[in-house]
């Protein structure tokens, strides 16, 4: 282990380790957070209905690292199994896929 790396133990209980689906996130912040709430947007009608999963709320250096990682896991997973397809409403493939 590195001098400046940190063991942390997790500790999580079983619901939360489940995890929730979500195919919906919206994105707020203000000078001193960013807001992160995940749901669930029923694709099918009646369409309209909408749950909240999960709301996470960070700092905007917490935001930004969050979003590095993300960018750099992408980038593996691309390298690993091809392109991810962005397909979103209106497009031909929408219907299966939100």
């Amino acid at each position: 282990m590195k001098d400046n790396e940190m063991n942390i133990e997790i500790k999580f209980d079983e619901k939360v380790a489940e995890g929730v689906f979500a195919n919906f996130a919206n994105i707020t912040h203000s000078p001193e957070e960013f807001i992160v709430d995940f749901l669930f947007v029923n694709p099918v009608p009646p369409a309209g209905f909408g749950k909240l999963m999960s709301r996470i709320i960070m700092t905007p250096g917490h935001m930004k690292r969050l979003c590095t990682a993300m960018q750099e896991n992408i980038a593996r997973y691309e390298e690993r199994f091809g392109e991810i397809r962005n397909v979103g409403p209106g497009s031909p493939d929408s219907s299966s896929v939100q």
